[in-house]
């Protein structure tokens, strides 16, 4: 069961609330509709219970409230908007990698592709999909941990009327396997039809809280849809005749010629407009929405029928149409509620031939006659949409599941490797370009670092991938739906210093590798002369790579854009290490720090071995280099603003909302 209590939005400055004081519940086995205007709180009032917005009140899901829930994506499903994945990531490396962060087998993403109807589809690129397709791989997400509960936002805008159908159906199947499903729409027919409860909303306030019966029989009442191109003169003729004959008859004049004609039937409409001679192009019984929170738009007079599928391929009844939601009493379709809003019986007829719980494993049949609103005359065969198999056992969070996700992350995308390339390539052409002046020292020429650049290519594509790491995460937020702020989980964070660092070693190590075949090949054998410090230089270049690449990943941490990160790193050499370089530059009355590392190993018990002193004197030396100190000294910077900013952040998160420490 989903309970939230007086949500209520922190208010921007000048502005009412966008959800005051709102309390509802969700409740397990049913399909909830959270039913309102454009602009009426709703996505808000979903970004609260998620915690995912600063506000008061608490939303629990089954007796925790989220932050308490050790994984929430193995309790909650969520879809708000689009997929926030990277456009280049194909539709099963996004899965996998959320997989990891939920600590599923990777064997689920495969899993939940088949039940959206994607199996065909894994291997295709997020940004080339259709509003449906990515509609299915954003429910596919919320389906991956198995979750309880799902809340959706508008899952069903922008699909067409059979995709529509397809995953009411699927959210049913949910909530009959036990789940809690809330979604919210701005139709109230879709609600009638699809929803076993409806809960509405204006101004961020409750209005209603209803059973589908009373909520169709108090919304929804029947009505004729009229398309003329004499709509003006068809209205006054109507009200003129019902006047006369002294008949409640309500028209309403809509764009594009049309009419809504509450009160009368298609025959009685159909004679007058003869009699007067006045031509119809379209005329048809509806169910119309009597209070919308919001003007209604246009709508055609009839919903477009589904395609069929063939009867021998499933061997089950389907209804043409809208999906329609069952109660517990039996099949409950759109022709009950014209039943129950039309005592009369006029505007059609439907007979139930069987009834059945939600998400059964057959399907009942219904005959639709006498041109039921938004269904075919026809009766044929289909299949409910199958759930993914629940998670038989659910493995514990492991110190891998971060590492797993970070890598899946980093190298499910081709920026990665694109960006290792271009350094690898551009390294080896400075190496050579360096070799032949003949004046660059032999360390400086395995890097690829001329004098003219604050950094060596290396290190700044270090850098780029350090910033990356923390800005697609705020790009295209893929584990925002879990939990708040989740950039600032511990594990995540080592998680990104750990493969980062690791990519840049690899970085580091593959230019001087590459630029070292590339002289050989070039000017010959004789050129390499390996120095005698080579260790200590092999440190302090990867020291250097590494170090950037951390800078870049907590800069853009800190900032919340790559840009900030790449900014950052460039700043290192360019303001800090001329800074450090003035500041260190030797005086009149400098000191020395000879004998250091013998005054060191004095002080520490037990004391290392003399030979040790030799790499504590290169320790030394590389620190105190400027870039060296400029790097330390940034790096201890950031390390410190970015606990700062977090903590802060979540300090004032709960101040705001009202959640004590977890």
């Amino acid at each position: 069961m989903l309970q939230a209590i007086g949500l209520t939005s922190a208010p921007r400055r000048g502005l009412p609330a966008a959800v005051d004081d709102l309390t509802l519940e969700a409740r397990p086995g049913r399909v909830t509709a959270l039913l309102g205007a454009p602009g009426s709180g709703k996505t808000a009032a979903l970004r609260l219970m998620l915690e995912l917005d600063p506000g008061r009140g608490i939303t629990y899901f089954r007796g925790r409230p989220l932050h308490r829930i050790p994984h929430p994506a193995r309790e909650v499903g969520v879809l708000l908007g689009d997929v926030p994945g990277h456009p280049a990531r194909t539709a099963r490396g996004q899965l996998r990698m959320l997989c990891a962060a939920a600590g599923v087998s990777v064997t689920r993403a495969d899993e939940v592709l088949d039940a959206v109807g994607l199996a065909g589809l894994g291997d295709r690129r997020i940004g080339a999909l259709s509003p449906g397709m990515d509609r299915r791989l954003a429910l596919a997400s919320a389906l991956l941990g198995d979750p309880h509960a799902l809340v959706l936002d508008d899952p069903a805008e922008g699909l067409s009327p059979r995709e529509a159908g397809w995953l009411h159906e699927l959210l049913r199947a949910h909530a009959a396997r036990g789940g809690t499903v809330l979604y919210t729409t701005t139709d109230p027919r879709e609600a009638a039809r699809n929803a076993h409860r409806v809960i509405t909303i204006d101004g961020g306030r409750l209005v209603a809280d209803q059973g589908i019966d009373e909520f169709s029989r108090t919304r929804l009442r029947p009505r004729v849809a009229v398309r003329t191109p004499h709509a003006a003169r068809l209205a006054a003729v109507v009200s003129r005749e019902a006047r006369v004959a002294r008949r409640s008859v309500e028209v309403v004049t809509e764009a594009g010629g049309r009419l809504s004609v509450y009160g009368s039937t298609c025959a009685e409409i159909g004679d007058t407009a003869f009699r007067h001679g006045l031509p119809v192009h379209q005329l048809a019984d509806e169910i119309g929405d009597t209070g919308s929170t919001a003007p209604a738009e246009p709508t055609e007079a009839m919903e477009p029928a589904v395609p069929v599928e063939p009867a021998g391929a499933t061997g089950r009844e389907q209804i043409i149409g809208p999906a329609h939601p069952i109660s517990d009493k039996g099949l409950m379709g759109h022709a009950d509620l014209t039943a129950r809003a039309n005592p009369t019986g006029r505007g059609g007829s439907t007979r139930p031939a069987a009834a059945v719980s939600p998400g059964g494993p057959a399907t009942p049949a219904v005959s639709v006659e006498n041109g039921e609103p938004g269904l075919s005359r026809r009766t044929v065969r289909a299949s409910s949409p199958a759930l993914p198999p629940p998670i038989g056992r659910r493995p514990a969070r492991g110190p891998l599941h971060p590492l797993r996700y970070e890598l899946r992350r980093m190298f499910g995308v081709r920026t990665t490797l694109l960006v290792m390339a271009v350094v690898m390539v551009l390294s080896a052409g400075l190496s050579v370009l360096l070799a032949r002046t003949g004046q660059t020292p032999l360390p400086k020429m395995l890097a690829a670092w001329p004098s003219l650049l604050p950094l060596p290519p290396a290190a700044v594509g270090a850098g780029i991938l350090g910033a990356l790491s923390f800005g697609d995460e705020f790009r295209y937020p893929a584990l925002a739906v879990g939990r708040g702020v989740i950039p600032r989980r511990p594990g995540l964070l080592l998680a990104k210093l750990t493969v980062s660092a690791g990519v840049a070693v690899v970085l580091a190590l593959a230019v001087v590798l590459l630029s070292t075949e590339a002289l050989r090949v070039v000017y010959g054998p004789d050129l390499i002369d390996i120095p005698p410090n080579s260790v200590s230089l092999c440190v302090g270049w990867v020291g250097l790579v590494v170090g950037c690449a951390w800078t870049g990943l907590l800069a853009a941490g800190i900032f919340r854009v790559a840009t900030g990160g790449v900014a950052a790193v460039l700043a290192v050499p360019v303001l800090v290490a001329p800074l450090v370089r003035k500041a260190l530059s030797a005086g009149p009355g400098s000191r020395s720090t000879v004998g250091l590392p013998g005054r060191l190993r004095e002080l520490v018990w037990p004391s290392w071995p003399h030979e040790m002193d030799r790499w504590v004197a290169a320790a030394g030396r590389l620190v105190a280099h400027p870039v060296g100190v400029a790097l330390s000294l940034s790096l201890s910077v950031l390390v410190c603003a970015y606990l700062f900013t977090g903590l802060h952040g979540r300090v004032r998160w709960r101040s705001q909302s009202g959640v004590g420490p977890s």
